[in-house]
């Protein structure tokens, strides 16, 4: 015997749908096409869509990025105080200079 596939068995009750307006039957007729897409075309495995390409940073490298951060926090307190330093002397050489053209205009 020659059972019909399941794609025949949805028309079969596409066709009886049709001729009845009962929601129950064509409700009936769309859910076995359903199953019967279903059985025929499998999905696809979904696969995501970024690039899974480019490695993870190693234990080694994370350490060389915060030595370089360290050095470099170093580097600019240096800097800071180099630049306070050099902002007190030069305050102190702007009060010198102005006490020697005090005493010049003065005639000292």
């Amino acid at each position: 015997m020659n059972e019909p596939s399941p794609l025949d068995k949805a028309e079969a009750a596409v066709r009886e749908a049709e001729g009845s307006t009962d929601v129950a039957r064509i409700v009936a007729a769309v859910l076995a096409t359903q199953q019967a897409m279903q059985q025929q075309a499998p999905a696809a495995p979904q696969s995501c869509q970024h690039d899974h390409g480019k490695p993870r940073r190693s234990a080694g490298e994370w350490i060389g990025i915060a030595a370089a951060v360290c050095v470099g926090g170093f580097g600019i307190a240096f800097a800071s105080l180099a630049l306070a330093i050099l902002g007190g002397v030069a305050g102190i050489v702007v009060l010198v200079l102005r006490g020697v053209w005090n005493d010049m205009q003065k005639g000292r």
